[in-house]
């Protein structure tokens, strides 16, 4: 009797075994299934083409932030020389993130960037053929010899570039505080220094180791048919360091007419904040203002229909000053950007702060002297 009950035991020892068996490889399924799942899931998403409009993260992003702008670990970041001729100082190019707020930013606050032609380069050496001249057209008969015609010459517009620095600084406090938002700051403090650095040279740049601004060209008050190529052309308001003492508004229209049909569509005014102060109390001559404000909170205000651009490196009014610029500067000007902007952390040379040394080449030249007009406040 005892060894049919031991039979029986062992017989249900080993169904309570196979019962167990099967449910380990029933979980051991379930996770493999539930793995598969999430590798598939994660597959599809890094497949998949992000929404029109949304931005693909860099993954290069939070390493320079967290490791080399908050505490300035340099394992893991990329290390990009900041000289071409040297390689002594270390730096990084920044993710593709920050530098895209940097531009963002220079564009809505450096005046002449917003309305020139901006242009991406991978070398200093930056080259571009204008054709010049006007090639020759006439009419013949059906059977009559084709005379040969005018060639047109092409000059070569190499924009002058310097290297572009700024050095914004920041406590360590800040840079440990989680909430402070770093990329942000950084983005911003050097679009702001770079605007007030570049504006000044897009407007009065000597071009050695800069750009070359607009006004240290030569100006004749010859027209477009007879002046070189590359002089600009000017207006004189007939009266040394003024306006005329009646109907000043008229030179305005004239030098909105010295610049050729096809350039005006686009063009805009430039001056200082002290020029347009002056001309907005200009009237016609049945009492309505000249400058108009614009109808929706971001839109430019209007002089003689064309927006105004305020560049406070304009010269004020005064004997001989070209003060106004007006002309279609897309056509006109070039900036000419090298590469990407480039950053080296220092918190030795004023501590407790750390400094953010940053560089970015950046080139600029009137490209069509034609798209440029200028007055000048002098008797002629």
């Amino acid at each position: 009797m005892d060894m049919e009950i031991e039979v029986k035991a062992d017989a249900l020892d080993g169904a309570f075994d196979a019962v167990l068996a099967a449910e380990a490889v029933d979980d051991l399924k379930a996770s493999m299934a539930a793995l598969k799942a999430q590798v598939d899931a994660q597959t599809v998403a890094a497949s998949r083409l992000p929404l029109d409009g949304a931005k693909a993260a860099d993954p290069a992003l939070g390493v320079f932030v967290e490791r080399y702008l908050r505490r300035g670990i340099d394992a893991g970041v990329e290390m990009k020389s900041l000289s071409g001729a040297s390689g002594g100082e270390g730096g990084f190019a920044v993710p593709r993130e920050i530098d895209g707020s940097i531009a963002a930013t220079l564009k809505s606050l450096s005046p002449i960037r917003s309305i020139a032609t901006v242009v991406q380069t991978g070398t200093s050496g930056y080259r571009k053929l204008i054709a010049t001249g006007s090639m020759g057209a006439g009419w013949v008969g059906e059977t009559a010899a084709r005379p040969e015609t005018a060639t047109r010459s092409f000059a070569e517009i190499a924009p002058p570039s310097g290297e572009l620095y700024a050095n914004p600084a920041a406590s360590q406090a800040m840079l440990d505080d989680a909430m402070f938002n770093v990329e942000d700051w950084l983005a911003e403090q050097l679009g702001r220094e770079f605007a007030v650095a570049e504006g000044s040279a897009f407007v009065n740049g000597n071009g050695t180791n800069r750009p070359k601004g607009f006004l240290t060209y030569t100006t004749t008050n010859e027209i477009d048919s007879v002046r070189a190529f590359g002089t600009l052309q000017h207006l004189a308001t007939g009266t040394a360091g003024a306006f005329p003492a009646s109907n000043p508004q008229d030179k305005l229209v004239e030098l909105v007419h010295s610049l050729k049909a096809p350039y005006r569509q686009g063009a805009s005014w430039v001056m200082n904040s002290d020029t347009l102060s002056r001309i907005r109390k200009f009237k016609t001559t049945d009492g309505a203002f000249i400058w108009q404000p614009g109808m929706v909170e971001g839109q430019a205000a209007t002089l003689l229909g064309y927006p105004v651009v305020e560049a406070e490196d304009m010269p004020d009014v005064g004997a001989n000053s070209l003060s106004i610029a007006f002309g279609n500067f897309r056509a006109g000007y070039l900036v000419a950007d090298r590469g990407e902007t480039r950053i080296l952390r220092d918190p030795f040379s004023n501590k407790p702060f750390v400094h953010f040394y940053a560089t970015k080449r950046v080139g600029g030249a009137v490209i069509d002297s034609q798209a440029i007009k200028l007055m000048k406040f002098a008797a002629s």
